[in-house]
């Protein structure tokens, strides 16, 4: 009989993290289809077992070895202390490129204006693991309690603080509340179980999906160029054109023409593509990409 073909259980994040994981996925290769009610995607790679879990979660399940690996934040890791290989930080996040920060918060005319104050003092949290131990390497006792949600609208009425998750900050000015502390950055990353990372066919199969995920990353924000251009032009295009290492050029088979290509900022491309014609460019093509490996 023949052996079964081996799988890879890797679990994506449900919620906010969702949509961003499966396009940064879909750009490294892995498109990712989920049903309106599924909990368990499936994908144009035969070899993986696709599981949707919130994120609080993966940590444990990849920690108890129930998940062979899966994305989720720094931080839920951090709450569960789970023992997890770090196989790569993945920096993105539910609505910018920044990362997640973990903040302790007040109304804007509490009392409490540094971490010393809390001392006694009642603080809701859904991260209750990440403010313990922020408490407990300063020396302060306070009693956290666990929030299910709505964590802004409980200072000042029901607890003195809150320790909240935010990415801009919008969200707690605008109900008119101070932040007083970071106790945590995070952005997602892919970790794996520590007997999935002993098996050599799971190791090898998770690098795999590791050095496309940071190539996908690596990619955002970043367009390729390419142009013919007079020979006599390239050093006045060399000093305009920012690239990410030096430009691809080659001979074309009309004398004194050069082909010029390279990868550049998206954000450059509307300044630099009429400079790029006035030194006599021609055929100049702009294209997306969706990975770049270093």
């Amino acid at each position: 009989m023949s052996e079964p073909t081996p799988t890879l259980k890797i679990a994506i994040p449900k919620g906010s993290l969702q949509e961003p994981t499966i396009e940064l996925l879909s750009k490294a290769g892995y498109e990712i289809y989920v049903s309106s009610r599924g909990y368990r995607p499936t994908s144009n790679d035969a070899d993986l077992d696709l599981y949707l879990i919130r994120a609080q979660e993966i940590g444990r399940y990849i920690g108890q070895g129930f998940i062979d690996c899966g994305i989720t934040g720094y931080d839920w890791a951090y709450e569960y202390g789970e023992e997890l290989v770090d196989l790569a930080e993945l920096p993105y996040s539910r609505a910018t490129a920044r990362p997640t920060r973990w903040v302790l918060v007040v109304p804007e005319d509490s009392p409490i204006r540094k971490p010393e104050d809390l001392q006694g003092k009642r603080i809701a949290t859904e991260g209750v693991g990440i403010t313990q131990r922020y408490l407990k390497e300063r020396g302060i006792e306070a009693e956290v309690e666990f929030s299910w949600g709505a964590t802004e609208v409980k200072v000042p009425d029901l607890v003195d603080a809150i320790v909240d998750v935010t990415e801009t900050g919008s969200s707690i000015k605008a109900n008119r509340l101070r932040i007083v502390d970071t106790l945590l950055t995070s952005f997602p990353h892919f970790y794996a179980s520590p007997a999935a990372a002993a098996d050599p066919w799971k190791r090898e199969k998770m690098e795999r999906i590791a050095l496309l995920l940071k190539a996908a990353l690596g990619a955002r924000g970043k367009v390729g160029l390419k142009m013919n251009l007079p020979e006599a032009k390239l050093e006045d295009l060399l000093e305009k054109l920012p690239s990410l290492r030096r430009p691809t050029i080659s001979q074309l088979s009309e004398d004194g023409w050069l082909a010029v290509e390279t990868v550049i900022d998206e954000t450059v491309v509307r300044d630099i593509i009429p400079d790029l014609k006035r030194l006599g460019a021609e055929g100049i093509i702009e294209y997306p990409l969706n990975k770049i490996v270093p």
